[in-house]
């Protein structure tokens, strides 16, 4: 509005000036036309009251022999400006009439008549046009101003009745706050509609990693309870002798105890769905087989991928570590030659595919895979935590695990997200 009130008064200023000149060079041919009807002779023409009230402006008509200006009073102004020898329009700024500072424009014309040379000027003073000027450039501030607060009005009127929806939003989260609802449940408008879900999701996740927390603690403290029991009966018994089988037995129990305290570890370590957190699968996979190509120097690991570098899965970057790792590493302990890995992505489907050439296992194994601390063949290294790690952490993800014989010989492990 400000740029708008600039530009008129510009636009103001330079219509008002083109059409006063406009009305000038009219009068001057005006006054042209009535000296060529006389023959030059400027004693028949009506001057006087006749012209001042035609023109309503100064004037000069000049000729050899006489010299007429009206009103008298702009003769020391007007008489100069015969002499310029510019024709068209004229600009005199600052000149004083009658002691009064007077700011005028003029248009000046010289032509013969009867072969007698005139130089007819007709002028007016610019103060009551720019008088009138302000006073209308005034009253457009006024209107815009009055336009603005009317603007600023509306507007303010508008987003608090846009934003009213919110107000049982605010509501639920202060009764979420002291405790009266564990999760908001409103009707917001389809735009809050996101905001209230993922709200929710996180509040979800919040529960079910301090749910994770405290089944980790007694999950822990029940399975590490009977190792210490043993070690602490079998230290307490001072009649017998430490032999090399009891010695044995410490460490079997010490190793139990290990192998418990590193599963509750990694597993405290997966993240679930969070807001805002994701991961490269491409980016990751190629490190990760480039890892296990240099563990199991006999076994190529290939990767076949639809997906870009750049591509993104809203993944936490630890979890999709141990759901790759995990599935490569099972894969390579059992390939004769090739571990295939891929990774494709249809719409907000997420899958992932490992293929070994291995023995496989039969029918009636498959259905066991990725049952806690099961191995199907005792003679390879191993804890049997490995499947089921990806199992949990896909299951927090709200996805699934299949294990399927591969067309040739092996096992297939698809894990969709």
């Amino acid at each position: 509005m400000g740029i708008a009130w600039l530009v008129h008064g510009l636009l103001l200023e330079r219509m008002s000036r083109e059409f006063l000149e406009s009305r000038l060079k009219d009068e001057v041919a005006f006054l042209e036309h009535q000296i060529r009807e006389v023959g030059g002779d400027t004693g028949r023409l009506q001057t006087g009251d006749y012209f001042q009230d035609v023109f309503h402006h100064a004037f000069v008509i000049h000729s050899p022999s006489r010299t007429l200006v009206s009103p008298e009073s702009w003769r020391s102004l007007l008489v100069p400006l015969i002499t310029v020898g510019q024709e068209g329009s004229l600009r005199v700024q600052g000149a004083d009439v009658s002691d009064t500072e007077v700011d005028i424009v003029a248009y000046r014309r010289s032509f013969q008549a009867n072969g007698i040379p005139f130089v007819v000027l007709v002028s007016e003073d610019l103060g009551a046009l720019k008088r009138s000027q302000s006073e209308l450039h005034a009253w457009t501030a006024i209107v815009s101003l009055l336009l603005i607060l009317l603007l600023v009005s509306v507007i303010w009127f508008g987003i608090n009745l846009a934003m009213r929806p919110v107000t049982p939003i605010k509501a639920a989260l202060k009764r979420l706050q002291e405790g009266e609802i564990s999760r908001v449940d409103v009707g917001a408008p389809e735009e809050f509609k996101p905001l209230v879900s993922q709200l929710n999701q996180l509040l979800n996740s919040l529960d079910q990693r301090l749910e994770r927390s405290r089944d980790a603690l007694a999950n822990l403290s029940h399975s590490i309870k009977t190792p210490i029991a043993a070690v602490r009966q079998i230290l307490s018994d001072t009649e017998r002798p430490l032999t090399d089988a009891l010695r044995h037995q410490l460490a079997d129990r010490l190793n139990d105890i290990d192998r418990q305290l590193e599963a509750e570890m990694r597993r405290s370590r997966f993240a679930g769905p969070q807001l805002g957190k994701s991961a490269y699968p491409v980016k990751q996979a190629r490190d990760l087989l480039w890892m296990f190509g240099r563990l199991y120097p006999d076994t190529s690991f290939e990767l076949s991928s639809s997906l870009t570098e750049d591509s993104r899965w809203p993944v936490e970057e630890q979890d999709l570590n141990e759901v790759l790792g995990n599935l490569l590493d099972n894969a390579g302990k059992w390939a004769s030659r090739c571990v295939e890995l891929s990774l494709h992505q249809h719409e907000r489907r997420m899958r992932i595919t490992v293929i070994d050439d291995g023995p496989g296992v039969s029918e009636e194994d498959l259905a066991q895979l990725g049952k806690r601390g099961l191995r199907l063949d005792q003679q390879t290294p191993g804890h049997g935590l490995g499947l089921a790690i990806v199992r949990d952490i896909v299951a927090r993800y709200g996805g699934h695990v299949r294990f399927e014989l591969a067309s040739g010989a092996g096992l297939q492990v698809v894990v969709e997200l």
